[in-house]
């Protein structure tokens, strides 16, 4: 299967398990994987034929903005199934990382990666 990969995609959300996360929010850093067959983009050259990466970003950081999750790991569950919805996009890979997690003396990301398709997991 051919991929397409969307990475460093930067959105602004609340979610989180503790107060202030819900609260102030947090910048989080998504990285997308999409499989899906080319080849009719490839012959046509057409954005019809493949899937609009502009759309896509757009759709993520919307999704990231507007919904709510205590846990990345129901974000990006989110996330991936809207993502499935798309016409042409048989699987996806969704990694969503928190950069500077409220973990004491913990300066490092934390980051989940989930796979999804459309026949299920």
């Amino acid at each position: 299967m051919d991929r397409i990969e969307v990475t460093g995609i930067e959105a602004y959300g609340y979610h989180g398990v503790f107060p202030e996360e819900r609260r102030l929010g947090q910048t989080l850093v998504v990285d997308l994987e999409l499989e899906l067959d080319l080849g009719p983009a490839g012959r046509s050259d057409r954005v019809e034929d493949t899937v609009d990466y502009g759309a896509l970003v757009r759709l993520t950081r919307d999704c990231v903005a507007t919904t709510d999750h205590r846990l990345l790991e129901a974000l990006a569950e989110n996330l991936a199934r809207l993502i499935l919805e798309m016409e042409r996009v048989q699987r996806v890979h969704v990694r969503i990382a928190k950069p500077r997690a409220p973990i004491p003396d913990f300066p490092g990301t934390v980051a989940i990666r989930l796979s999804r398709s459309k026949e299920g997991p």
